[in-house]
């Protein structure tokens, strides 16, 4: 995958917040690596896709890497000093060394060779340096792999530490599968004094046997029987925050659709929430039923009607 990360999203520059947001959903759903299990790149390729979008989905941290600040890992990229920079200083360091009779440079020093003692004066912490060097550490990375339920509803869990120490983690509402969370200070240490760094943890969401996502909607296929269908009625659905009732209406078909408001995703810091689609499947009895067998077969003999009739003719068949 290419470093930049707007081409890892297939974007550019001038894409917007919503542009991001959609290209990386469309690229979750097509390079999920459990959609992938022959290619051994679909990981490496889905993490880059992650990468990028938690770069570019902060506005803050996008406009340090559009202006240089920090490289496509986040990692902060020194600041280019320049031998100007340090003019005042290293013509301090000159007359200091020559008075006190420690050697120093003459007149027709190599810039590079003053500039190289003025670092070394200020990792020591020596005079005239304004105090010792130090660097923030850096950033560790960490992979999480929690349930569907979990990542929707939100939680905490713990993930272990090279060292052997655990680490709590909270999971917010919606987490999305390839989201990578930042713990700040939860990195590797700094140097000399310096800042730790963070702890990036790209989290892997497990797939659910009842519950899609799509966007901040929920998705479930519910199976209804022949007799809910035809006469309607209410039954029992499953959403993410536990069971409620529905009503089928009469003559609901396969593939009939009915939402159920504000039973999705929670929309970070927006109080609000998605919906969760309800598609219809109907589905026969067990087994052979004589009685309903025999009643079909008496009520097919009075009915005209044909459900495939609209197609084949749209099909030009």
């Amino acid at each position: 995958m290419p470093d930049d990360p707007y081409k890892t999203l297939g974007l550019t520059k001038s894409a917007t917040a919503d542009e991001i947001r959609k290209a990386y959903r469309k690229l979750v759903r097509t390079s999920h690596p459990d959609l992938h299990p022959d290619d051994p790149q679909a990981e490496a390729r889905f993490k880059a896709i992650a990468a990028a979008h938690e770069l570019l989905r902060d506005p803050e941290t996008r406009a340090r890497y559009d202006a240089g600040e920090i490289d496509s890992a986040g990692v902060e990229r020194p600041r280019r000093q320049y031998y100007r920079d340090f003019a005042g200083a290293s013509d301090n360091a000159y007359q200091t060394r020559g008075a006190q009779g420690r050697g120093g440079f003459g007149g027709g020093a190599d810039p590079a060779d003053v500039f190289a003692e003025i670092l070394r004066n200020r990792s020591r912490g020596g005079a005239g340096t304004g105090g010792g060097f130090s660097a923030p550490g850096p950033d560790a990375r960490f992979t999480l792999t929690i349930p569907f339920l979990e990542a929707a509803r939100g939680g905490e869990t713990r993930i272990t530490l090279p060292d052997g120490s655990n680490l709590a983690v909270r999971i917010p509402q919606g987490t999305e599968d390839g989201q990578t969370l930042r713990l700040r200070g939860k990195g590797q240490p700094g140097y000399a004094g310096g800042p730790a760094g963070d702890a990036l943890i790209t989290v892997h969401v497990r797939p659910h046997p009842v519950f899609r996502r799509d966007g901040d909607d929920i998705l479930v296929i519910l199976p209804i029987t022949i007799d809910e269908a035809v006469l309607g009625g209410k039954v029992t659905a499953p959403t993410i925050d536990g069971p409620v009732g529905l009503t089928i209406p009469k003559g609901a078909s396969s593939g009939h659709t009915l939402r159920l408001r504000g039973r999705g995703i929670a929309r970070g810091g927006t109080g609000s929430k998605g919906d969760q689609r309800v598609e219809l499947r109907i589905v026969s009895p067990p087994g052979q039923d004589k009685a309903l067998a025999d009643f079909l077969t008496e009520w097919r003999k009075t009915q005209a009607h044909d459900p495939r009739a609209e197609m084949l003719k749209d099909a030009g068949t």
